[in-house]
């Protein structure tokens, strides 16, 4: 897990949110409501294909339009059997780890890559890729 995870607020725009991203060399950013408490998460792909491919404006839009029910997270307690079956039910590859409501990390699918054998890796990488 990476602890300390940015987060960006519901109010903030798509261009904030690029940027951030951009500094923080990453590619999705959970979305934060009151508290740090986790509502959904915004991708690079979301900036790109919901709102630009769509004729938005990243000026004016902000990142709550683009949180899309409950988040998928994983409780900081919570083992690294119960992220790979979140990870491979919910297709994703990075969960917010909150601890309560609170966001206190992120877990990436690399994380867990890292962190296993060559061998069950690959069958990490695949059971999250597969299509449903």
């Amino acid at each position: 897990m990476t602890a300390g995870a940015a987060c960006i607020g519901e109010d903030e725009t798509l261009v904030q949110a690029a940027r951030t991203m951009r500094d923080l060399d990453v590619g999705a950013l959970p979305i934060c409501g009151q508290g740090n408490r986790p509502t959904g998460m915004l991708t690079d792909r979301d900036i790109v294909v919901r709102c630009l491919a769509d004729g938005g404006d990243p000026a004016t839009a902000v990142a709550g339009q683009f949180a899309d029910g409950k988040p998928v997270t994983i409780g900081a307690d919570d083992g690294v059997e119960d992220a790979l079956r979140i990870m491979t039910e919910h297709q994703v590859r990075r969960l917010p780890v909150i601890d309560g409501h609170e966001l206190v990390g992120m877990l990436a699918q690399a994380d867990i890559a890292r962190a296993m054998p060559e061998q069950a890796t690959g069958a990490v990488v695949e059971g999250i890729s597969e299509s449903q």
